[in-house]
């Protein structure tokens, strides 16, 4: 039985969130949720690369199951992230350098993030149709995004208070890090 595009979309989106329910994808989301300002844009940015890479693995999926080379999916699926992280990298160069830089090291990371590959990897074991293949990556991507904004938006609503020195940090990151997942997974009966 098919599932809709909205519950495909929803399910990604809240109850089986790539950061917040399995954990793909945390060193960005650790990284560059300290500021909103980069948050945001990383989101966007992933978001984009996702939405790519599932078209392509889609299609690359479907020609690769004609010509009897399934062994070939990961390492495709690979060069597709990697040149949509290139195409992004230059479009941000060229159009908003200063966002180029805050973003960092962060950016050519994209390539290296599993949020990214289980997408393509997830759909295709799924076996999702092309509508519900678009529905997931962007339900993924804006999953991504709202866990990077949640986070930096706490991280700097936190940097205004006192916190103990014992808890700041990397220990204090780990900590919202866990209380956003634990409220995530109160819509865990979203996902059937």
């Amino acid at each position: 039985m098919s599932e809709s595009v909205f519950n495909i979309f929803i399910n990604t989106l809240l109850a089986n969130n790539f950061v917040l329910a399995m954990f793909l994808g945390l060193c960005p989301f650790l990284g560059v949720s300290g500021k909103l300002d980069t948050a945001f844009p990383m989101g966007l940015a992933t978001t984009f690369v996702m939405l790519v890479a599932s078209l392509c693995a889609y299609g690359l999926n479907l020609l690769l199951g004609h010509f009897h080379l399934e062994f070939l999916r990961l390492i495709s699926y690979i060069v597709i992230i990697a040149s949509a992280v290139q195409l992004v990298e230059m479009v941000l160069k060229k159009y908003s350098p200063g966002l180029f830089r805050a973003l960092g090291i962060f950016l050519p990371l994209i390539t290296t993030n599993c949020a990214v590959l289980g997408v393509a990897l997830f759909q295709t074991s799924r076996e999702y149709d092309f509508i519900q293949s678009v529905a997931f990556a962007f339900g993924g991507g804006a999953g991504f995004t709202l866990a990077l904004v949640l986070m930096a938006s706490v991280r700097e609503r936190l940097q205004l208070s006192n916190v103990p020195s014992v808890a700041q940090g990397t220990a204090l990151s780990l900590m919202l890090a866990g209380i956003l997942s634990l409220s995530f997974m109160g819509f865990a009966g979203l996902g059937g």
